[in-house]
């Protein structure tokens, strides 16, 4: 495949990245248990997804895979951790702060500039999850709001890192961030009680919403360019709305309405540019 073939594959891989994301919400809200053990549960099963899709194992322990690993495991446990201690839209706001971290670091370590396009969506993206998260967006849960910006931080780190080892194997950073995430919850999984209903949950986060999605991630930042990538998966916060209005009728009010055309504007727009651009 071309290289403009290629990136146009890498970006949908991206969109069904967010999209798949995006279902985690509503189904941790549902289960009864403990943060760190959905955490630990579902990374479980998608080190076996990683497993098959990568058939054998080649672990270097590069400064590069330890650190996208880490980089992961911390983005996964401190946005969970965040919700618990302030608003869900606080947390997902905050997170999605990585793309700053991503353009002070972007051009220094990658060598990737931000065109202009880039600048104008980033802030097209910020207006309209502000518009989006405007009435729940507070300042209270002090600690919460600390620990979902360190979740973007940590967000940053995985991104740069997969990034940087877009000639090698992506995907060996996200299976050995698996695995850490795996051990860090293993204690808390250990006391929760076992029912077809969490069994059937927790196989689907593991599976598709972790596993697959970062399958598909890890073939995704090999062909664009970190920040793009970050700015194409901003549209996974107005996703996650979608299915608690499929699932409880859940109806978001106009404003944010505006807000979500807004961020799905500007992230078609910056893909359309993009594939002209290698086309």
């Amino acid at each position: 495949m071309n290289p403009s073939g290629l990136r146009r594959q890498a970006i949908f891989f991206l969109v069904l990245t967010a999209l798949l994301w995006s279902s985690s919400g509503l189904l941790i809200k549902i289960m009864g248990w403990q943060a760190l053990s959905i955490l630990s549960a579902r990374s479980m099963i998608a080190i076996v997804v990683f497993w098959v899709y990568l058939r054998h194992l080649k672990f270097r322990w590069t400064h590069l895979q330890v650190a996208g690993a880490i980089g992961y495991a911390g983005a996964q446990m401190l946005f969970i951790m965040a919700t618990k201690l302030t608003t869900a839209a606080n947390a997902i706001f905050l997170q999605y702060t990585s793309p700053i971290y991503i353009i002070l670091l972007g051009y220094w370590w990658l060598g990737e500039r931000p065109q202009p396009a880039d600048w104008i969506s980033l802030f097209v993206i910020f207006a309209g999850l502000l518009l989006f998260f405007g009435d729940d967006l507070s300042f209270n849960g002090f600690s919460g709001n600390v620990l979902a910006a360190l979740s973007g931080m940590a967000m940053a780190v995985m991104v740069l890192c997969m990034r940087r080892q877009k000639d090698g194997v992506p995907a060996h950073t996200v299976l050995l961030g698996n695995i850490l995430s795996a051990l860090i919850g293993l204690p808390f999984l250990l006391q929760e009680a076992w029912t077809l209903s969490s069994l059937g949950i927790v196989s689907y986060l593991g599976t598709f919403q972790i596993g697959l999605s970062f399958v598909f991630y890890s073939i995704a930042i090999k062909h664009v360019p970190a920040l793009e990538s970050t700015l194409i998966l901003s549209i996974e916060p107005i996703l996650n709305p979608l299915w608690v209005f499929l699932v409880i009728g859940e109806v978001p009010g106009r404003v944010a309405l505006i807000g979500s055309m807004l961020v799905f504007g500007a992230v078609t727009a910056r893909a359309m540019i993009s594939a002209r651009a290698t086309a």
